[in-house]
């Protein structure tokens, strides 16, 4: 995998498709921040690897999250305002 700049990934893009094409992947960063990546169409999907919080749960048909209020406000009655905030920060 390699990373190269927004600038860099304009100038030389069909270099970076062609990169894609045989399997690498290419991350585009702006300011040094990761915002996109460039992969092959025949690419496997790799699943989120971080761990779903057990207030969230997972929209089949879609493959995104939605927020179960009830489990959530257990949560939060679980925990202090100080841990409840540093787990939303973490996502966990």
């Amino acid at each position: 995998m390699q990373t190269v700049g927004l600038f860099d990934a304009k100038t030389h893009f069909s270099q970076y498709v062609a990169r894609a094409e045989a399997g690498e992947e290419v991350i585009i960063t702006r300011h040094n921040k990761p915002v996109a990546k460039i992969v092959s169409l025949n690419a496997v999907a790799t699943p989120p690897s971080r761990e779903v919080p057990r207030f969230v749960q997972r929209v089949f048909h879609s493959g995104g999250f939605r927020v179960d209020l009830t489990k959530a406000n257990e949560l939060i009655a679980e925990l202090d305002n100080e841990e409840y905030l540093a787990k939303v920060k973490r996502g966990a």
